[in-house]
């Protein structure tokens, strides 16, 4: 552990919080958010403008200097934003967007994912979603989507196991008759599938009708448990883990803050304790005790006369 004691410690202690103050006054300016975001659309736009041979084959040089452009920048960027936590590393690799970044920026250094060109754009595309960073309901919103990973795989398996059941009984009654929707086991699937999203719903059920009457039980029973009740289940799984979402922004709001005033201030910030009231607070304090106690006699004397009169009336 470093002795602060030390007069060499303690001056380089004293430059890494400075650096650290110096980093996070920039990283934490509007424009410095502003023109990182504006380089990540630009590294989008490059990206479109490559998918038409013409312009790439004509720009490629023009292309090339453009893209060491926008590395370049991304490194400066996470190296301040590392400089940023000079003071306190370990609160650096625990900002999972701060890994995601790094570890996109280091990618592109490597020379097994620069000899690759698919690979190197997919990474080059990763870096589009780094704007979650300076869009709040953006990250917010895919925080959500990956805290509904579980009940979403929860509704993957009753769904598949329902559009299982109803191609079996598909198969069973509508093979003969509609071999191209239910012919097999896997046309039955894709057919109830696309029902499942409304669509050609109406063609189907007259189609069916033709076979038979009882066929409308079929698909208004399908349709009601496959699109409304299992698509509202999903949306209540989603719209559930968004809260949550939330409620952890501002969990990690408070604890940055308190971080913060923990380091000002030098110490843990424990629970606040108010000082005794004092003065003209105290005096005011005494006077309401004493009408509360005053009110109190006044009671206990009317029940007291009250009680005298019943007994003499009696």
């Amino acid at each position: 552990m470093t002795d602060r004691h030390d007069p060499t410690a303690k001056a380089w202690w004293c430059s890494r919080q400075g650096l650290a103050q110096w980093a996070r006054a920039v990283t934490e300016a509007r424009w410095f958010a502003v023109t990182v975001f504006t380089l990540i659309l630009a590294n989008a736009a490059l990206l479109g403008v490559e998918t038409y041979s013409s312009l790439a084959e004509d720009w490629r040089h023009w292309l090339r200097l453009a893209e060491h452009v926008c590395l370049a920048a991304f490194t400066a960027e996470i190296l301040l934003r590392a400089c940023a936590h000079a003071d306190r590393p370990r609160a650096f690799f625990r900002d999972p967007w701060n890994l995601f970044d790094l570890a996109v920026v280091v990618s592109a250094f490597l020379s097994v994912v620069r000899e690759n060109g698919t690979v190197l754009r997919l990474l080059r595309l990763a870096r589009v979603l780094r704007s979650a960073r300076f869009l709040p309901q953006l990250r917010v919103f895919m925080v959500a989507v990956g805290r509904s990973l579980p009940g979403t795989f929860s509704f993957l398996v009753v769904g598949a196991l329902l559009l299982y059941v109803y191609a079996m009984v598909g198969w069973v009654f509508f093979a003969d008759h509609d071999p191209e929707h239910f012919g097999s086991l896997g046309r039955a699937v894709l057919t109830l599938f696309l029902l499942m999203t409304l669509d050609g719903l109406g063609d189907a059920v007259r189609a069916g009708l033709e076979i038979s009457r009882w066929s409308i039980v079929y698909y208004a029973s399908y349709v009601l448990l496959a699109s409304f009740v299992l698509v509202n289940v999903l949306i209540g799984v989603v719209i559930s883990s968004l809260e949550e979402a939330r409620e952890l922004e501002r969990e990690e709001e408070a604890e940055e803050v308190r971080a913060e005033r923990e380091e000002g201030d030098g110490r843990s910030v424990g629970p606040t304790v108010l000082p005794a009231p004092a003065g003209p607070a105290l005096d005011a304090e005494s006077e309401l005790r004493d009408r509360i106690t005053a009110a109190r006699q006044a009671l206990d004397d009317l029940e007291a006369s009250l009680r005298r009169g019943t007994a003499q009336r009696q």
